[in-house]
């Protein structure tokens, strides 16, 4: 796999607590590969290993197809080909934008330095900003600096841990586009910490599900949307409706509707998970109609978060267009959609 980098069976424990649990995985040059997963689940870790900024204990790591740690081997970080972006940026406060991003590139002659300073600074759109200072610039201009002094020396991967985490939702929504657009110019094989579900969704070719430690999935960011493999994977993405139910005779009955074809022995307990985006809302028009009061409406935008008490008991979410045309009902009618229904056997 040239220029690009793979990670075989790491495990790695601080004193008597195991962060990583034998982790695999690779990734291609111009592919960009999310680690998603909550607090503490081991993903800045494995950043920390690829980028040389821990010793690896168990396992091996690869760059462009060349070891570069395992046990009795480490390769220093300089000498890795990986260019790495911080979350608090890291830029030295006494030095100005141009010292800043060729501090990297002391092994390269002046002129040849000077050079790799300007393709740096045009590529993230802050050419006209080589004298300034760090305090001069707002966290969105301080993190296009850090991704360039990441890119001036061309590296093979790059490595981001959580990088839009301190900026406000505009700023973060135009540094993702810029980085995406720059990495994927560039060919960079790309790994990306996050805990935003949102933003791995937007940002990955693949995204990578980490909790406790291990891989819980990997793949598409709509495979693992349409087709998570369990229930953490599924309840990661947002809010999901619960309801507890037994199969039988195939299918599984649930307040809102009831699911065919499922492949579990009859008899087996499971969850059902339903993405509140999976029920649907429409007019009540006869009396077999599976109704529900509506509570509340909150407006996120482009839809409605719609609060909702079934006749039968129990309460529900649905998440609707904003302009839909039962929003002043007080009783609607819900039908299952079933690509957004999920059935898992209870552990």
């Amino acid at each position: 796999m040239t220029d690009g980098l793979k990670m075989s069976n790491v495990s790695h424990m601080f004193g008597k607590n195991r962060v990583l649990r034998d982790i695999s995985f690779d990734v291609a040059p111009g592919e960009l590969v999310c680690l998603l997963g909550p607090s503490g689940c081991g993903k800045t870790t494995a950043l920390r290993l690829a980028a040389g900024l821990e010793k690896l204990q168990v396992g091996e790591i690869s760059v462009s197809d060349q070891v570069v740690a395992r046990p009795g081997e480490y390769v220093e970080p300089e000498k890795r080909g990986v260019g790495m972006v911080f979350q608090d940026y890291a830029l030295f406060p006494h030095l100005n934008v141009a010292k800043n991003i060729a501090f990297g590139l002391r092994h390269f002659s002046e002129q040849d330095r000077s050079t790799a300073v300007k393709r740096a600074l045009d590529q993230v759109g802050m050419s006209d900003y080589e004298h300034a200072f760090p305090h001069e610039l707002s966290g969105g201009q301080q993190q296009r600096i850090a991704l360039a002094r990441a890119l001036a020396p061309t590296p093979r991967i790059m490595l981001l841990d959580e990088p839009f985490s301190g900026l406000d939702v505009a700023r973060r929504a135009d540094l993702r586009d810029t980085t995406l657009h720059v990495l994927k110019n560039a060919g960079i094989a790309t790994v990306m910490v996050t805990h935003d579900p949102q933003e791995a969704m937007y940002m990955a070719d693949r995204i990578i599900i980490v909790n406790e430690g291990q891989i819980m999935q990997d793949g598409t960011p709509e495979t693992l949307y349409f087709r998570p493999e369990s229930r953490f994977v599924a309840s990661f993405f947002g809010e999901v409706n619960h309801f507890p139910s037994v199969v039988a005779n195939g299918s599984v009955k649930t307040p809102v509707g009831v699911l065919d074809d499922v492949d579990l022995a009859d008899g087996t307990d499971v969850d059902v998970l339903i993405r509140p985006e999976g029920l649907h809302i429409g007019d009540a028009v006869n009396g077999h109609d599976i109704l529900a009061n509506v509570d509340a409406v909150r407006a996120l935008g482009e839809v409605n978060l719609m609060h909702l008490t079934l006749h039968s008991g129990g309460h529900i979410h649905a998440r609707v267009p904003r302009r839909f045309s039962t929003l002043n009902q007080k009783s609607v009618a819900i039908t299952l959609d079933p690509e957004m229904t999920f059935v898992f056997p209870m552990s």
